[in-house]
């Protein structure tokens, strides 16, 4: 697979960087991406793997942008309130990267969607919706990297196989919060977005240690973070037994 010269001038930074280079690139070009949720975390999300060339971006939003999305959703602009979030997304990231595919699903996820790709984000915001990402993607084999805010408090995790999203959150919690219940402060989505990308970035072109089995939690009020790994659960309603 070649580059074009436009091409190695756009990736320059990444065929320099000694774990990424010109395999890695061409990893990234190959790659079929399905991100599940168009919103704080999908966007910027979406904007960084496009920007680093993934071959083609999927995205699955069945909402239409609203104003109050604008405090945290970086892919979108005031003119596109009203709009289907997929089709307005897909125009910002064609013109941010013309060499990247992006194929927008107005409708709601449904797992027959993650047939064939090589990686899938999720993004949303209610666990009845993860928990079908993650079926699907015990399924079809493919990993996940997950990600989820509220208030100032945000986690990005990667599974692939065993353990699974639900050996982590077997059911849905009783206390489960929105962001619309509780707010959450807006470059927190930048945060956990970005190191989902990043994530999705390592599992591509297969650079250091991708956080599979693992949960980090980063803590926006007190800047802290940290890393919890995650158990296979034998009695896990997806993947024990």
């Amino acid at each position: 697979m070649k580059f074009s010269d436009s091409e190695v001038e756009r990736y320059a930074r990444h065929l320099v960087l000694r774990e990424v280079g010109g395999p890695g690139q061409q990893k990234l070009k190959a790659a079929r991406v399905l991100i599940v949720g168009a919103g704080g975390l999908g966007a910027p999300a979406a904007l960084y793997l496009a920007a680093a060339g993934v071959g083609r971006l999927d995205l699955v939003d069945p909402d239409t942008v609203a104003l109050s999305n604008l405090q945290r959703q970086v892919i979108y602009a005031t003119n596109d309130v009203g709009r289907p979030k997929t089709e307005a997304a897909a125009e910002h990231l064609t013109a941010l990267n013309p060499e990247v595919e992006v194929v927008a699903h107005a409708t709601a996820f449904h797992p027959d969607l993650v047939a064939g790709f090589d990686l899938v984000l999720d993004g949303t915001d209610n666990f009845e919706t993860r928990f079908a990402v993650n079926a699907a993607c015990l399924e079809h084999g493919v990993p996940l990297v997950s990600g989820a805010i509220g208030r100032w408090t945000g986690q990005v995790g990667v599974f692939a196989g065993r353990p699974c999203y639900r050996c982590l959150v077997p059911d849905i919690p009783p206390d489960a919060e929105t962001c619309v219940a509780v707010g959450v402060v807006g470059a927190l989505a930048g945060v956990v977005g970005s190191m989902m990308a990043l994530e999705a970035i390592k599992l591509i072109a297969g650079a250091g240690t991708p956080l599979t089995g693992r949960l980090l939690v980063y803590e926006g009020l007190s800047g802290e973070s940290r890393t919890l790994r995650v158990g296979a659960d034998p009695a896990c309603p997806a993947c024990g037994g």
